[in-house]
């Protein structure tokens, strides 16, 4: 436990470094700046003063001696404008260097931070399932079951490898994202009926310990990717199931609203805060920490989610339920989706 303490620290510590030396360069060049500044005042003052002097010292005029003065004093006075404007200038443009490299050295920490979280995250995805699975199959081979139970099995080493597939499926539509290879075919479906047979399936594969309600009007038709949009259907049900206790109601809902199609998931769950809500979408984003956080998922369901929603011509937001959960409603638009 120490030694797991003292590398921790000691990666911090390696994280933080080139921050502590650009801070350090920071000072110096604010230190400099200010002795600039001072510098060249001091050594305007010096030299008008200077100059004052050989005027007396040339036995000029009392008139023509003031006269120079207030003419010495006017070119001072430009001078130490044009020194303001220019360090203004100057250091104006420091403050926003200074702020775009802050600015680049977090969000450089918090995507590594959450390439972390993923690795670790994914790791624990893809291993629990095949050990799972595994596990399934041993015991079908070394023991002898009556048919019922066989069937049981079976169909939890399905759901394992489902669960297992749902996620390669997520990471390789991530990756085409990312390099913008993916592509979408549309074609015009009755989603009344294809939602409803995508999440039956789903709910008869996995004997979930919540009670799902699925309100859908029937007989709505849209064009829709029929390759791609059960990824929206299937992460947006199973995010809902994810943060919702065991044995509270999750709602599917499909209706028609005016001239808008309505598709919403709405959960018991713990809620999710408004500062969360901007970020949930980000790549890799997940609630919480990877250390303290026990629900299963890699954070790119509502990523890839987003990306999908706006590919089918449609707008998703989150809201609060009543009294407690999160609903996430997915909203498109039927012109363009005839």
């Amino acid at each position: 436990m120490i030694l797991f303490t003292f590398a921790s620290m000691s990666k911090k510590e390696k994280r933080s470094r080139p921050l502590f030396w650009f801070y350090i360069l920071v000072a110096y060049i604010i230190l400099q700046f200010s002795w600039w500044t001072y510098s060249m005042v001091k050594q305007n003052n010096k030299i008008t003063h200077l100059e004052e002097e050989m005027n007396v010292l040339k036995g000029n005029s009392l008139e023509e001696v003031v006269d120079s003065g207030n003419e010495l004093n006017k070119i001072l006075h430009r001078r130490w404008i044009m020194i303001t404007g220019e360090g203004t200038v100057f250091f104006s443009l420091l403050l926003f260097g200074i702020f775009q490299i802050r600015k680049s050295f977090k969000t450089e920490n918090e995507l590594a931070q959450q390439q972390k979280n993923f690795l670790l995250s994914v790791t624990h995805e893809l291993k629990s399932p095949i050990a799972s699975a595994k596990l399934q199959l041993q015991t079908l081979q070394k023991r002898e079951l009556d048919r019922a139970m066989q069937k049981e099995i079976i169909g939890h080493a399905i759901a394992d490898t489902d669960r297992l597939n749902t996620l390669v499926e997520n990471i390789l539509m991530a990756a085409k994202i990312d390099n913008a290879v993916a592509t979408s075919y549309m074609e015009e479906c009755n989603i009344s009926d294809y939602i409803g047979s995508n999440l039956k399936q789903n709910i008869d594969a996995i004997h979930y310990q919540h009670k799902i309600v699925l309100d859908i009007e029937p007989n709505i038709f849209m064009s829709i990717d029929k390759l791609s949009f059960p990824s929206i259907i299937i992460n947006l049900f199973e995010n809902a199931i994810k943060y919702s206790a065991p044995e509270s109601t999750i709602t599917v809902v499909l209706k028609k609203k005016n001239d808008k199609i309505v598709f919403a998931v709405k959960d018991e769950g713990w809620g999710i805060s408004e500062e969360d809500k901007s970020k949930i979408f980000q790549k890799f984003y997940r609630v919480g920490s990877e250390d303290t956080r026990k629900t299963k998922g890699t954070g790119l369901g509502l990523f890839i989610v987003q990306y999908l929603v706006k590919q089918h011509q449609g707008n998703i937001v989150v809201k609060n339920n009543t009294p407690k959960g999160s609903i996430f409603e997915v909203t498109f638009d039927t012109q363009a989706s005839t």
